[in-house]
């Protein structure tokens, strides 16, 4: 039998017979004897090992932890991570719950200064649009929220170096290929050392040039806008794996998401796609909008300012899709 198959059986029948014992007589009686955590692990892989699997199959317990009053076991087997859960007192073993409550949007941490980050393909056209929805909020609420741009970085995408990826290593790449990759570092050294020109300097960068001819652009439209050409082609040259490196890190992780139900029920998610927006570390799932990305961001300040009050008219939603 399929192995998926197989634990999909037993836990809807493990379910049933806990359902059918009834939840009050199991709490009265059952769970007084309380199976440590520190030995609930070896004891769920052995029981599976000697009544579930043939006798060759190797397991081995990645870890224990406890989700809605059972315990959660994580496990190797044969090379492949599963999950099982385990009732505190030993007793049922099931593999796959159900979770009958629909899961409920989540409230972002206020802070005096909201940290927000929006993460973009420079040349994806579903982040330019977030972008160009972002700047009226940054011109709004100036210095009272740090906004950033981010950049996705993908290692290993399509066919690597040198169409897509930065280095020989394919560590650094982008959807669209390697000049979106040297666009992604020159906008964020224009963000870390003439911070006050970004926001021009994207827009016209999005208006007058593309990830084919971008290379050759940039600077002729960055001299028109009064930046040092020179400090960003250093830091470009200097800096420029090191400002991947970070980008790379922080669209690896683990973010907690506003509604869970637009990221398949799970509570958490990778930055993913272009664009997606972060805020106090939360990502949000909110309208595409000017006045809706003002809302969020006012939404996890400690003391909304009075710019808070405004509405940024005459802005129509981005449309609904993303590069991923």
């Amino acid at each position: 039998m399929d192995k998926n198959l197989l634990s999909f059986v037993l836990g809807g029948i493990v379910l049933a017979l806990l359902i059918f014992i009834g939840y009050q007589n199991y709490a009265s009686s059952e769970i007084q004897n309380i199976v440590p955590e520190n030995e609930i692990g070896e004891k769920t892989v052995d029981f599976i090992k000697n009544n579930l699997a043939s006798p060759d199959t190797e397991f081995s317990v990645l870890g224990v932890g406890e989700a809605n009053g059972v315990y959660e076991i994580k496990f190797n087997v044969m090379g492949q991570e599963d999950t099982a859960y385990v009732t505190k007192n030993g007793k049922y073993l099931f593999f796959q719950p159900f979770d009958m409550l629909p899961p409920e949007p989540q409230t972002f941490n206020k802070t005096d200064k909201p940290d927000v980050g929006l993460y973009v393909m420079s040349f994806c056209p579903y982040g330019n649009q977030s972008e160009e929805l972002m700047m009226p909020v940054v011109e709004l609420l100036g210095d009272r929220a740090n906004i950033e741009l981010h950049y996705v970085i993908y290692s290993d995408y399509s066919s690597g170096y040198p169409e897509y990826c930065l280095d020989e290593e394919s560590k650094y790449c982008s959807m669209h290929g390697v000049q979106e990759v040297n666009q992604g570092i020159r906008e964020l050294c224009v963000q870390k050392y003439q911070k006050d020109k970004l926001w021009g300097f994207v827009k016209a960068i999005n208006d007058n040039s593309t990830y084919e001819d971008v290379d050759s652009k940039w600077e002729g439209i960055a001299q028109g806008l009064g930046i040092d050409v020179a400090q960003i082609k250093t830091c470009e040259l200097d800096e420029g794996i090191a400002l991947l490196s970070e980008e790379l890190n922080l669209t690896e992780q683990q973010y907690p998401v506003q509604d869970p139900s637009k990221h398949e029920s799970s509570e958490s998610a990778k930055i993913a796609g272009s664009p997606t927006i972060t805020i106090n570390g939360m990502i949000f799932d909110g309208e595409r909008s000017a006045d809706g990305y003002k809302e969020a961001i006012c939404s996890a300040m400690t003391n909304p300012i009075s710019e808070c009050e405004q509405v940024i008219e005459d802005q129509n939603a981005a449309a609904d899709g993303s590069c991923e």
